[in-house]
């Protein structure tokens, strides 16, 4: 031990045992390193372990389960255990978890009915994992895994320290491998036979899974509603269907201005692959008259949007009758899956927007840059006429400013003087014409 001023100093060699003595499986030894941990009064030097492999324990070395309605205050998991005085890891069974060989995950991933791509290579998921790892330090949230088919991300995820990870499967050919992995762990991963892109269908009826309400789907998890100025409650990881990729993204931006399904819990975040041609549009600028749609003005007023990595199509094996990786097609770059990260801005509502006009703005938006070219202050005029020019003076634009050339922050300062008015009220967007586009008009 050595002392300087206020703070000791102690090196600790820890090591756990559990009948034979530990032994670092071979997926470990490339994250074999010394951490240093610093608390308000000590540093610990902790080595043979990473922080991702401690474990939280009860005193009689037991890991202690925890029920899903406390897991987001509780760690069942944790970075460093609350003493060092004799540590030891729970139970062998908390060695890191196998990810498997690249061709046996890839046998059982063209097991799948559904035209789905999946993550099969470790080296891949470990990428994924890394560039979640302050979401999984954090150990705030509770992570979607949506779809993980032969479970190699959900594997990562674990070897990393996520505390409570989620798997929503959607096809039951997976299932029982991911059941049995779900009974090795003490609560740090649940499964659900679920779609998370089929949650809160449109009709009436018996629900069958993996169809679902979001409602049982959070209450069954225990997941609560919290204030949209909290932190993130649920991260989604996942990638979005090959086949309708933009109609879910609609879906998902209706219900993000309407603080409806998911949403209704709070800030969810995304964290999803979606095709280079989707991104592109997605984060497209004013000017871009091609490019430069609703659907990416929309997500850009709602959300901080990171693109975290990019992946070539070939890194993912793709299920498919037809064979082979199944590319659209596109005018636009298309090599590659971006992963995204899409997070709710805490401001995006205000005393003018809220969920109750949401989807009025959606509609707003909509019809403006139905027309990139044409000038804003006719759409304004048909709206209220006259009312376009005093509308456009007070946000100090020219007369001739075309909706194509209007940025998302804009569209949403025209919005809330538009509610402020008294020259506009809810009767300038019609409820047929917003129905209708909810029903048709993802495009």
């Amino acid at each position: 031990m050595a002392s300087c001023g206020r703070c000791s100093v102690f090196v600790l060699t820890v090591r756990a045992f559990c009948g034979q003595p530990w032994s670092r499986p071979a997926v470990a030894q490339a994250v074999y390193q010394t951490r240093t941990i610093v608390t308000s009064t000590s540093t610990y030097s902790l080595e043979p372990f990473s922080s991702a492999q401690w474990k939280t324990q009860s005193v009689t070395g037991k890991s202690e389960r925890v029920s899903p309605s406390s897991a987001l205050t509780q760690r069942n998991l944790s970075a460093v255990a609350v003493s060092l005085t004799g540590q030891y890891r729970p139970h062998c069974r908390y060695d890191f978890l196998d990810l498997g060989e690249v061709e046996d995950n890839t046998r059982k991933a063209l097991g799948s009915k559904t035209l789905r791509r999946f993550i099969v290579e470790p080296e891949l998921a470990r990428l994924v994992t890394d560039h979640l790892s302050r979401d999984i330090e954090d150990g705030k949230s509770v992570i979607f895994d949506c779809n993980p088919g032969p479970g190699v991300l959900t594997r990562s995820l674990l070897n990393s320290g996520a505390q409570r990870v989620v798997a929503l499967e959607s096809d039951k050919a997976f299932l029982p491998d991911l059941h049995a992995l779900e009974n090795q762990l003490d609560g740090q991963l649940e499964v659900v036979h679920c779609d998370f892109f089929k949650l809160d269908p449109i009709g009436t009826g018996s629900m069958r899974p993996p169809a679902m309400f979001t409602e049982k789907l959070f209450t069954d998890l225990g997941i609560s509603e919290v204030p949209w100025s909290a932190d993130v409650p649920v991260k989604v990881v996942g990638m979005f269907s090959q086949r309708n990729e933009r109609n879910m993204l609609w879906k998902l931006v209706y219900a993000l201005y309407e603080r409806l399904s998911i949403f209704r819990y709070g800030r969810v975040e995304l964290i999803m692959f979606m095709s280079e041609k989707e991104y592109t549009k997605i984060v497209s600028k004013p000017g871009n008259n091609k490019n430069y749609q609703a659907l990416g003005a929309l997500w850009q007023m709602a959300c901080d949007i990171q693109l975290l990595h990019k992946e070539p199509w070939s890194s993912f094996v793709t299920s498919s009758k037809h064979g082979g990786m199944a590319i659209p097609r596109s005018t636009l770059p298309n090599d590659h899956l971006c992963l995204v990260r899409m997070t709710p801005r805490k401001d995006l509502f205000t005393s003018s927007i809220t969920p109750n006009n949401g989807g009025t703005l959606v509609m707003m938006v909509k019809q403006c840059l139905a027309k990139r070219k044409a000038q804003l202050v006719e759409r304004l005029d048909s709206w209220s006429p006259g009312s376009g020019s005093k509308l456009l003076g007070q946000m100090g634009l020219f007369e001739d400013v075309m909706t194509g050339q209007m940025y998302p922050d804009e569209f949403k300062q025209l919005f809330e003087l538009m509610e402020q008015s008294q020259e506009f009220n809810q009767s300038w967007l019609y409820e047929e014409i917003l129905e209708n586009s909810k029903n048709m008009g993802f495009n």
